[in-house]
């Protein structure tokens, strides 16, 4: 991608409503921006990461067997009355009445939903052990929305459901599905602490939090007989029979007994996922993408655009990449070397290729690695071969 083909509006000032790093990150590198308090709009980076996230997420949910779906984000509010959360939920659930004068929300979470979808599908032990996930928006009427997409009105989330016969299935279930979390935080570059949790308003006996370490966190945990601030991005729980018994999602089992199905339930905090990783892989200068979910994985800055013959062999390094199944962000705008060097750092992106007049004149590129400033001056071929081995392994 050209930059002057894309749209990245990189700020030099920190904003004023930006209160944790990572806030302000997001904002100076142009990857949200703010409609109203609780409500972001993804720019073309920040949906980059935002997809990134759930392409690592939808590896390691479908590993685990699980099939994706998608629910509905508009819920009846009777199926919350049957369930009993709307009392305890009612709060921060987003209420209205259509024109036909049904009572309805917008979904700020689909234990409801899913159970009553399964009550519908499933009669048999022989259907299950069975894990359905979704990636999707919720909606939450947050008293107080804060550090950008780590506390919205409106977020993505990944939530998944398993639904057993027995307990032993649901602890195999649970225990896989724990792993596969750990995994997945791991591909996204983050530190994680793992806690024992009150199951809350989900239900359930036994829940575990997954925690990000992070000096803006909101969340308190202790860590070694210290206490630590931490974003929560994740939560499993073992939920029972609360919903299977509360909406009559009931089997058969072998013997022709019915009961209820045992169920259990795991939720990412997708979109708050892009602030944690920035809270925890960033510098002064800006962020450090970890690799899997870096908008691009090589920026290539051209430092003379008036320079044809610069803008030229910028475009062949482009191209040569591209045909290496490399998608890297070209710098062609027409600004100085200082404000390109900034940018590119502020982006995060983790390689950089600095094509200038050296190229011309002895045919050599400089690459700059991100994270640890590291910078190689080799013959073009050479820079490129380090690239691909870098990026293809």
């Amino acid at each position: 991608m050209l930059w002057t083909k894309t749209f990245i509006p990189t700020l030099k000032e920190t904003p004023q409503e930006a209160e944790s790093v990572s806030h302000q990150l997001l904002l100076r590198a142009g990857l949200a921006r703010m409609l109203m308090a609780g409500a972001y709009s993804y720019l073309p980076l920040g949906l980059r990461v935002l997809e990134n996230i759930e392409n690592i997420i939808r590896q390691e949910m479908n590993s685990c067997g699980a099939a994706e779906l998608l629910l509905p984000a508009l819920q009846p509010l009777e199926l919350w009355q049957r369930s009993g959360r709307d009392a305890v939920i009612g709060e921060v659930m987003i209420k209205f009445t259509d024109r036909r004068g049904r009572k309805i929300c917008l979904g700020p979470t689909h234990e409801e939903v899913i159970t009553e979808l399964v009550k519908a599908q499933v009669s048999s032990y022989k259907q299950l052990p069975l894990i359905l996930y979704q990636i999707q928006t919720k909606f939450r009427d947050e008293l107080r929305p804060r550090f950008g997409l780590i506390r919205a009105c409106e977020f993505i989330m990944k939530d998944a459901y398993s639904f057993d016969q027995d307990e032993a299935g649901l602890d195999k279930n649970y225990q896989a599905m724990r792993a596969a979390y750990l995994r997945i935080f791991k591909r996204c570059g983050l530190d994680i602490i793992t806690t024992e949790a009150d199951s809350g308003v989900m239900g359930g006996k036994v829940s575990h939090e997954f925690m990000v370490p992070a000096k803006d966190g909101e969340d308190v945990v202790s860590v070694g007989g210290e206490k630590v601030n931490a974003i929560e991005v994740g939560h499993i729980f073992k939920l029972g029979t609360k919903y299977s018994a509360s909406l009559g999602a009931n089997f058969l089992d072998a013997e022709g007994n019915l009961k209820p199905v045992i169920m259990g339930c795991y939720g990412i905090g997708v979109s708050r996922l892009i602030s944690s990783v920035i809270e925890q892989n960033n510098d002064k200068d800006g962020i450090i993408w970890p690799p899997e979910v870096a908008p691009y994985k090589v920026m290539i800055l051209a430092l003379d655009s008036g320079d044809n013959k610069i803008i030229d062999l910028a475009l062949n390094v482009y191209q040569e990449l591209e045909k290496s199944g490399i998608e890297p962000l070209l710098d062609d705008r027409d600004e100085r070397p200082g404000v390109k060097f900034k940018d590119a750092d502020l982006l995060g992106i983790p390689l950089q290729i600095i094509v200038g007049k050296n190229t011309l004149k002895d045919g050599t590129l400089e690459l700059k690695t991100r994270r640890d400033q590291n910078k190689i001056i080799k013959p073009r071929e050479e820079i490129l071969r380090e690239i691909k081995k870098l990026i293809n392994g």
